[in-house]
Parts: C-alpha cells; sequence; structure tokens
C-alpha cells in the first residue's frame, strides 16, 4: 500500500480513537490531528520499510600493517542518540547506544561509522522492544562485518513507566548484548566500559 493511500486509510480510524477517549474532532485543535497522527505514525515506524543490513553491506579493509594478527583493538561508537517506539503501549522511549566491535584479524573488514548509526536508526524507528533491538544491532554486526566480537549497550527513558503504571519518572533500562570473545572474555567488557567513561568535550570543536 502506497504512503498516501496509509494515511487516507489511518485518518478516519484516528479520529475515532479521538471520539473514544471523549474528545470532540472538530473543536479546535484538533481538526488536523488525525492527519498529523497518521503522518507521525508512519514517521516513527518508517524503519519498518528499509534493511538495516544493507548499510553493512558497504564495508572497508584495514591493511595488515594497520592491523596487526594478534590485536585486540576495539572500535567503539557511542551516545548514538535514538527514538523508538514500544510495540507493548504505542509510547516513546529514547536513549543512546554504544557500539563496540573487534575486527577479525584475518578479514580486517570494518564498516564506516556511519553506517552504525544508520543502523541503529533503522532499528529504532519501528514497533520495538529495547531488549530485541539490542540485540538485533549486534547481531548485524556480527553478521556482516564478522569480527572477533561485538557488544552493544543501550541505556533508555520508557516513557510508559513514566506516564503511566508505576509513574517512575527518574529510572532508565540498560540492555546489552555480546558475541564473540565479548562473551568468553569479561576483561574486554571492562575495558569497553573504561573506555566509555573517557568522555570527549566536543562542544569545543
Amino acid at each position: 500500500m502506497k504512503r498516501e493511500e496509509r494515511l487516507a486509510a489511518l485518518q478516519p480510524l484516528l479520529r475515532e480513537v479521538l471520539e473514544l477517549l471523549g474528545e470532540d474532532p472538530e473543536r479546535e485543535g484538533l481538526r488536523r490531528t488525525p492527519e498529523r497522527w497518521a503522518e507521525a505514525l508512519l514517521a516513527y515506524t518508517e524503519g519498518a520499510n528499509g534493511d538495516p543490513e544493507e548499510h553493512l553491506r558497504v564495508t572497508f579493509h584495514l591493511d595488515e600493517d594497520d592491523y596487526y594478527q594478534m590485536s585486540d583493538d576495539m572500535i567503539i561508537v557511542e551516545n548514538i542518540d535514538f527514538a523508538s517506539t514500544c510495540e507493548h503501549h504505542i509510547a516513546p522511549f529514547r536513549g543512546v547506544v554504544h557500539i563496540a566491535y573487534i575486527p577479525n584479524p584475518h578479514s580486517r573488514v570494518i564498516s564506516g561509522l556511519s553506517k552504525l548509526t544508520r543502523v541503529v536508526d533503522l532499528y529504532s524507528q519501528r514497533l520495538q522492544l529495547q531488549e530485541r533491538m539490542t540485540h538485533q544491532i549486534a547481531q548485524a554486526i556480527d553478521k556482516h562485518l564478522d569480527p572477533l566480537g561485538v557488544i552493544t549497550v543501550v541505556q533508555a527513558v520508557h516513557y510508559c513507566m513514566i506516564q503511566r503504571g508505576v509513574k517512575q519518572r527518574s529510572s532508565s533500562t540498560i540492555t546489552t548484548a555480546r558475541y564473540g570473545i565479548f562473551r568468553d572474555n569479561p576483561a574486554l567488557e571492562t575495558r569497553f566500559q573504561e573506555y566509555l567513561r573517557l568522555r570527549l568535550n566536543t562542544s569545543q570543536w
């Protein structure tokens, strides 16, 4: 179904939702809400129409002189901002993703750093669960880059916990996914955490 058709189909349904909530869709301020709401829902979930893994199919190779055989040096991209929609309550959750992987010394395959952010974008822009998204990101990197290991850490605030139920306004949720030698060698995760504590003051750049 084309985007225009989906928008046209959603609007009367969302108008009905407003009515069931006890609102008057004809009052000032709500007249265009079904249209705006439909546009927003499609924007929140546009990642479902893309393939996050396609961004990892474009890779680069480190020269052997630049990456020696016994290296366990990490490539880290931290603080990747994301906003997603929880599939349980259709409420937003937002936070940051930290990724580290260790290139395979035999293939020495790496990805463009911007590609990792695109992977996060496309997995987050769909109806999601934080736990699943954390593993999806790590699995995609593990599949296409074949690294020695990869770790993904996601920290997020869930508005379903802020606005309803337990109403925990100061809590956050952390999820992790580890593959390869990050599973087998806890010291690597400790080193990764130490690197994350090294905050660069990028505001002056």
